[in-house]
């Protein structure tokens, strides 16, 4: 399956809708499109979650490099609209409680 990256712009702040699977194949091209977004001093990204039907491992890595660039750089990044599938992930792993990530 193939995933889908919607970016609206709207200043400093950026929405990126994803719908798919973020896996091995797909996590390269997130992580182009988004890492660029968490360079920005004092961006708001929030990362809308609602249509993706599976995270793996490498998926995951992109949001956690995402997080630390995000720090690195001052700005905010905000996981919305988890599906309890893909929100126990970010339980198992603890990145929950170190990330901004709002269930569904």
């Amino acid at each position: 399956m193939n995933l889908n990256i919607d970016i609206k712009d709207e200043g400093k702040k950026s929405i990126v809708q994803l719908s798919g699977e973020i896996d091995v194949y797909t996590a390269p091209a997130l992580r182009d499109k988004l890492i660029p977004l968490t360079e920005k001093a004092g961006h708001k990204i929030k990362i809308d979650l609602e249509n993706i039907s599976y995270l793996d491992s490498t998926g995951l890595g992109v949001f956690i490099n995402a997080y630390k660039s995000s720090k690195q750089h001052n700005s905010i990044i905000e996981i919305i609209h988890v599906k309890d599938r893909v929100l126990r992930l970010f339980q198992v792993t603890g990145l929950h409680e170190i990330m901004n990530v709002v269930p569904k």
